[in-house]
């Protein structure tokens, strides 16, 4: 049958491709109201329209882009500010890798999550 993947190399890879990250996420600037709908290559199975003003769906729109945008998507997507303040209910859904990678690039985002006291 073979050998099974490494886990760790599978790990590497997926950290790879969540690297496409903008280089700020004042790069961010998409839209903060209104219906946004996604390519078919970002959101290629299911819902493609989501309206920001409704939490649910937009938490729906960031999980995706965040998951199978690539930069371009991700600047005309997403709002800084909407990432920011989404990120402590945002960064659970996610998967790890994914998690990683914007945390580890974005310091903002490991402080919005952090408790307040």
């Amino acid at each position: 049958m073979g050998t099974p993947p490494d886990p760790a190399s599978i790990g590497e890879i997926l950290r790879a491709r969540y690297r496409r990250l903008p280089e700020r996420l004042a790069d961010l600037a998409g839209p903060t109201s209104g219906v946004v709908a996604l390519s078919l290559y970002v959101a290629w199975s299911g819902r493609m329209s989501f309206a920001l003003d409704g939490p649910e769906s937009r938490m729906g729109l960031y999980r995706i882009a965040l998951a199978e945008g690539q930069q371009g998507d991700l600047m005309a997507f997403l709002d800084h500010g909407l990432l920011v303040e989404q990120w402590p209910v945002l960064r659970k859904p996610i998967s790890r890798h994914v998690r990683e990678a914007w945390k580890g690039t974005f310091p903002e985002l490991v402080q919005a999550a952090a408790p307040v006291d």
